[in-house]
């Protein structure tokens, strides 16, 4: 009878001492407790930090995932140690933490499993001496294996269905944020070419297409804040406002209801304001109208997940299997010594089934695991260096407009009634 205790004490031990993890809590962890740096943190190297003890997890660990990868990235990404170093961090992976409630379920489950077949059918000590059940009158804990091989392919689509789903969400919203980086490039592009500098100031052209620049970055960085968490994102918002856009601009965004809405009028404005031919002007104003989409379908990815019934009813049938399989690997693994084979094994499908469901959960809601606010600073310098500019910098000389083409820049039609042309 001790020895059975001492064995039930030893397994019990070796499985909270394998799955426990620090609690989870509210508390912000400043990335230099970790040794993290926000512009490094993404890729093959975001596990290797100074106190890897210290890595957020859960709703925490997502400003971490932010990546933007660069040529030496992809290098270390195609790298041939890439198996051993990822699977030497393992037990630093944020996605494995935030598994543990879960994972620790089943196998507490099968630990019980183990230790009532022992009760009630005998057990090994170490010498492998065999010893009677102490509770023989109660039946073995076992299932058969058949359910869980018929159910197995319809959660298998579950699963993939709900991974594909989520994928494409994100996708999706880095394909808005990759139409916003060229267009706004674009938009900007157009202006300064088509600006007509007939009777400007060489001053007051770059003051027009300053501030073309700055509401098309004003735009992008509103929708940045539209999208992001209010506690996340709100005061550094309202300083890049104030810092970068005059007062009274600044302030009328931060105080609008839809602050993207108006950001994306006051672009309208300085293009409206642009000395060039009303065609030119229609055309940089297609760019607005495609900000305008991009933005819409941002918002309708925030605000509508994958239906909430499918996601619900993929955990349960997941949660139920996995929480039942044990009882399944009973008499698979009754070769190993007291069935303790079965520990590990509701472990490791544990974590990469749960897995599977974590990882769509994550991605479901892409914007933050974008990095955002990368994209906001690139599309202000890139912004701000194109309208800085002119024609001729190039060295090469500018040639006389053609005849055909005055009328984009002598202003003769810019009284005519719209089609005149």
């Amino acid at each position: 009878m001790f020895r059975f205790w001492l064995l039930s004490a030893t397994m019990a031990a070796g499985v909270v001492q394998g799955f426990t993890v620090p609690p989870q809590t509210h508390a912000q962890v400043p990335a230099a407790a970790t040794g993290l740096k926000m512009s490094d943190s993404t890729g093959f190297d975001s596990f290797e930090l100074s106190n890897p003890k210290n890595i957020p997890y859960g709703e925490r660990s997502r400003v971490y995932r932010r990546t933007v990868y660069t040529h030496d990235d992809w290098k270390k990404h195609r790298s041939q140690d890439r198996f051993a170093y990822y699977l030497s961090a393992i037990f630093r992976s944020g996605v494995y933490k935030n598994m543990f409630r879960e994972v620790g379920a089943t196998v507490t489950v099968a630990a019980f499993i183990v230790v009532y077949d022992c009760l009630t059918g005998g057990f090994s000590d170490f010498q492998g001496i065999l010893h009677d059940p102490i509770l023989p009158m109660l039946p073995i804990a076992k299932l058969p294996v058949l359910p869980f091989t018929l159910a197995a392919p319809s959660l298998g689509l579950l699963l993939v269905f709900r991974t594909n789903s989520s994928y494409r969400r994100w996708d999706e919203a880095r394909k808005n944020w990759g139409m916003n980086i060229n267009h706004t490039r674009d938009l900007v592009r157009l202006a300064n070419v088509y600006y007509d500098s007939t009777g400007v100031t060489p001053e007051q052209r770059q003051a027009d297409l300053d501030n073309v620049a700055l509401c098309t970055w004003a735009f992008v960085r509103a929708m940045k804040r539209h999208l992001s968490p209010e506690e996340e994102d709100e005061e550094a918002f309202q300083e890049e406002m104030l810092t970068k856009l005059p007062q009274q601009q600044a302030e009328m965004i931060i105080d609008a209801a839809h602050r993207p809405n108006r950001a994306l009028q006051d672009l309208s404005y300085a293009i409206e304001s642009l000395p060039m031919h009303y065609i030119r002007k229609n055309e940089v104003q297609a760019a607005v109208t495609i900000f305008e989409d991009n933005l819409g379908s941002s918002e309708r990815l925030l605000t509508s997940p994958v239906p909430v019934f499918y996601s619900r009813h993929l955990a349960r049938f997941l949660a139920i299997w996995l929480l039942l399989l044990p009882f399944a690997l009973v008499e698979p693994m009754k070769y190993t010594w007291n069935s303790v084979g079965l520990i590990p094994a509701t472990a490791i499908l544990s974590v990469f089934l749960f897995g599977i469901e974590e990882l769509s959960t994550q991605l479901e809601e892409p914007f933050t695991i974008l990095p955002m606010q990368v994209f906001c600073d690139k599309i202000y310098n890139w912004c701000m260096e194109i309208v800085s500019w002119s024609p001729g910098d190039n060295g090469r000389p500018l040639r006389p407009v053609r005849t055909e083409h005055a009328y984009f820049t002598d202003g003769s039609g810019q009284d005519q009634p719209r089609g005149y042309y």
